[in-house]
């Protein structure tokens, strides 16, 4: 079960995904800032939270992870080249927002790394472009892929951030092609897609898509 909550100081996309079929094991993936809605479908649907997982280290991705990290005995993973810009408030300061202190990371959200929750598996892929250390996390059982600010339902991340590195996006979003058609495509900001649509409507995967066939 994937449940999005669109919540935040700039609506960005918390998710929190569990495995039905067992106890609820489940994670938390890029906790916005306001923590309550969360709260309340963990409460709710009875999650026993294992992992707390930020897609990279911006701050409108991170804002909640203290407290959540408070409330339940959890790791946080971040993939360590976002580890500074986590640490120093992860980036807030370009948009006038005071720092946001995080917990460090206990878990390095390496390529290739797959987390079990219950019977579902998280699989880690190194995406950077928006960041350095930026990651997608795919789902296979729900056949589901949490693309952070790499990819959105027709757009793609922006790179003129710090750290942003339009070539190394665009290697990201080749390697985001080879998924299924059927892949759903959970961004961190906007509404769910697939990355059929996204081959046939998003400008960006359309170009690649046809430049590198």
């Amino acid at each position: 079960m994937i449940i999005g909550l669109p919540i935040g100081m700039v609506n960005s996309n918390s998710y929190l995904i569990f495995d039905e079929s067992t106890t609820a094991d489940g994670a938390v993936i890029d906790p916005g800032g306001e923590i309550q809605p969360l709260l309340d479908q963990i409460t709710l649907n009875r999650v026993t939270l294992h992992y707390l997982l930020n897609t990279h280290g911006h701050f409108d991705h991170a804002a909640a992870n203290a407290q959540l990290k408070t409330l339940y005995p959890i790791r946080l993973g971040l993939h360590p080249a976002d580890g500074m810009l986590l640490a120093t408030g992860g980036g807030g300061a370009l948009f006038g927002i005071p720092p946001i202190a995080s917990p460090d990371p206990d878990l390095e959200l390496n390529d290739g790394l797959i987390l079990e929750i219950g019977q579902l598996h998280l699989q880690v892929y190194h995406t950077p472009g928006h960041t350095p250390g930026s990651v997608c996390i795919y789902c296979p059982e729900e056949r589901a892929l949490f693309t952070g600010d790499t990819l959105f339902a027709g757009s793609v991340g922006r790179t003129d951030l710090p750290g942003g590195n339009a070539r190394q996006l665009t290697t990201s979003l080749l390697r985001l092609l080879t998924f299924p058609p059927e892949t759903r495509i959970l961004p961190g900001h906007g509404p769910e897609s697939t990355l059929a649509d996204e081959r046939r409507l998003n400008p960006w995967l359309r170009r690649l898509a046809n430049q590198y066939r």
